[in-house]
C-alpha cells in the first residue's frame, strides 16, 4: 500500500480525505484500504522520511502530505523491481502508475510485469499437466470437476492477462 500512496502523491500533494478519494476512484480497481490502514501507512512514511506532512490547512487544521526526493527514490525503485505478492495487485500497481517513470524506463517495467505474468501463467500450466495425470479415486469425481473448473478458471485469466500486456504494454 505504502507504494500506491506514494504513487498517488507523485501527482500532487493530498490529504488524508483526498487520498481515500483516489483510492476509491482508481486504485481500489487492485487494491482495497480503509481509511484506518491509508493513515497508519502514511503514518508510517512520514517516519521513513519518504513523505512529509504540509502546515495544517484550514479551520479544521486538514494535514496535507507530499513526497519528498526519497519518496520519489522509493517509488522509482519499487516501479523497476520484480513484481511479487499477489498477482493482480503487483502487476497492476505497477501499470496504473507506468506514466510516472521515465519513458526508457516504462519497458523495463512492461518486461517485468509481463514476466510475472508469464512466471504464474507457467506455474499454472505446470499443474494441470501433473493433475491431468492423476487418476480420480472412485466417488470423488464431483469435487475434481469443480476443483478443476478453478483451475481452468486462472489458466484463462493468467492467458488473458498475457494477452492484455502484450496488447497495452510498451514493448522493446
Amino acid at each position: 500500500m505504502s507504494h500506491v500512496i506514494l504513487g498517488l502523491l507523485m501527482l500532487w500533494p493530498q490529504s488524508l480525505y483526498e487520498l481515500t478519494k483516489n483510492f476509491e476512484a482508481g486504485a481500489s480497481l487492485f487494491y482495497s484500504a480503509s481509511t484506518g490502514s491509508i493513515k497508519r501507512a502514511l503514518d508510517r512514511l512520514v517516519a521513513q522520511e519518504h513523505i512529509e506532512v504540509g502546515p495544517e490547512d484550514g479551520p479544521r487544521g486538514k494535514k496535507t502530505y507530499a513526497i519528498t526526493d526519497a519518496g520519489r527514490a522509493e517509488f522509482r525503485r519499487w516501479m523497476l523491481t520484480d513484481p511479487t505478492g499477489d498477482l493482480e495487485p503487483a502487476v497492476l500497481a505497477r501499470v496504473y502508475f507506468l506514466g510516472l517513470v521515465d519513458a526508457p524506463e516504462r519497458q523495463a517495467v512492461a518486461a517485468r510485469v509481463e514476466a510475472r505474468i508469464r512466471r504464474e501463467l507457467d506455474r499454472l500450466e505446470r499443474l494441470d499437466a501433473q493433475v491431468s495425470a492423476m487418476q480420480i479415486p472412485t466417488g470423488f469425481e464431483d469435487i475434481a470437476r469443480y476443483q478443476l473448473a478453478t483451475l481452468e478458471y486462472g489458466l484463462a485469466v493468467g492467458r488473458t492477462a498475457l494477452a492484455w500486456a502484450q496488447e497495452h504494454l510498451p514493448r522493446r
